[in-house]
């Protein structure tokens, strides 16, 4: 008997394994279905479902928004900011800076800088016949990217700064709807002329779009405009301004780029990376990476220790087999396969299900804004989604293998069973 078993069992393996042939007979018995393991396997897929549904949606929400307020931050600052040495921390521009660098216009000495731009800073109060607010005016050159702010505009069009000096500006929701503008509005600002005489000087402006970027800090102060209205102002030359502001390619590598940067600047001017100059906000975002890392151990865990418990009620429930198996020439790590194999299809039926849902309720938030969120706490309007293909398959793969191996422990057990014990289990 036990020659005619190896016999079909190696005309078998020439087709198809013997061990997987043997797990799929079992997933597809009804006996299977309505065995008293039913359940456990049914609260098992269930388990890992929802594990990899909360760790979707914890990495694609944590990441998106790390991004979405790193990206606002930027917009407003740039990634490196280059200024010059002095005791002013105001958001004023008073200490002006030479253009001619040599790292700019373009800051070819160091790798992973794609754009520089010039920028000055302006306090002033708009005053209106009912109201007034203090302002910081931000002026921006023909070199501004805008690519940030076009995302941000909800009315108008982008100022055009690439031609003579104009009166356009782009004003902040927030400003409009304080002080009551509409797009083609005009704005009468008054900027502090004289300090010691307390003078002021007035300036008409012309509003041409508003922008909503959702951070608050920023989108009740900031107005943009032609950064040669700061220079007149201030009395300075065309060719002074108040600060250098620096793209990155990579944000990971801001630091390294930050200090190459710092070493190729001259020693008058002082660098700053956005991560040093807003600290506490990166801190906050920082703290994500650790939740989302709990988040998954929590998942893989709970998820794994629910396919042991049901690895264990399949193996009980099948001793007679696994005696029967053993009898007939079957080695340990033969019919410890067939348990694995089958414990895969769970862990795979699982985890399609997981993917279904959870990048369904992903696509959901990301396209139609189900769950808002309050922007003083946490700088958006709405939960943001970053979905990337990298990511989703690699926790996939991470968590059938992971799991996987937590099975290998408790199908041990199969090698201390006894065949002649075994096919007499009642």
């Amino acid at each position: 008997m036990k020659t005619v078993f190896l016999k079909i069992s190696n005309c078998i393996n020439k087709f198809v394994n013997f061990e997987f042939f043997i797990a799929r007979r079992i997933i597809a018995s009804k006996d299977y279905k309505s065995s008293i393991s039913a359940p456990i396997i049914k609260i098992a897929i269930t388990a890992i479902a929802i594990g990899i549904i909360m760790m979707l949606v914890s990495i694609a929400t944590g990441v998106g928004l790390q991004k979405k307020i790193r990206d606002k931050v930027s917009a407003f600052n740039g990634d490196i900011i280059i200024t010059n040495f002095d005791t002013n921390f105001s958001n004023d521009s008073q200490i002006p800076i030479s253009k001619e660098q040599d790292f700019y216009p373009n800051f070819s000495s160091v790798e992973g800088v794609n754009h520089i731009q010039v920028t000055a800073l302006k306090g002033g109060v708009i005053r209106t016949a009912e109201d007034f607010e203090g302002i910081v005016v931000k002026g921006v050159g023909d070199d501004y990217n805008w690519e940030t702010f076009s995302d941000f505009l909800i009315e108008g069009r982008l100022p055009d700064y690439s031609e003579n000096l104009n009166d356009e500006i782009l004003i902040s929701q927030y400003l409009a709807n304080r002080l009551q503008f509409n797009v083609e509005d005009r704005v009468n600002t008054f900027f502090l002329q004289d300090a010691e005489n307390k003078k002021t000087r007035s300036l008409g402006l012309k509003i041409v779009g508003i922008y909503n970027s959702g951070f608050q800090q920023f989108d009740e102060q900031y107005l943009i405009a032609d950064i040669r209205h700061i220079q007149r102002l201030n009395k300075w030359d065309d060719n002074q301004i108040g600060a250098f502001e620096l793209f990155v390619d990579d944000f990971d590598n801001i630091q390294a780029v930050g200090n190459a940067v710092y070493n190729e600047t001259p020693s008058t001017l002082d660098t700053q990376t956005i991560r040093q100059k807003y600290g506490a906000i990166f801190e906050w975002l920082d703290l994500f990476d650790f939740n989302i890392a709990l988040i998954i151990g929590i998942m893989i865990l709970v998820a794994g220790i629910n396919m042991i418990t049901a690895l264990l009620v399949l193996i009980l429930e099948r001793t007679q087999m696994i005696g029967i198996l053993k009898a007939l020439g079957s080695n340990d790590w033969s019919v410890r396969k067939v348990f694995i194999y089958n414990a895969m299809y769970l862990i795979g039926v699982g985890l399609f299900w997981g993917n279904v849902i959870g990048l369904g309720l992903l696509f959901l938030q990301k396209y139609f804004k189900l769950f808002p969120l309050n922007p003083d706490t946490y700088y958006v309007t709405e939960a943001p989604v970053y979905i990337d293909i990298g990511y989703i398959l690699l926790l996939n793969a991470g968590t059938f293998i992971l799991c996987l191996l937590m099975l290998l422990i408790p199908s041990y057990i199969i090698a201390k069973i006894s065949p002649v014990k075994a096919i007499r289990f009642e």
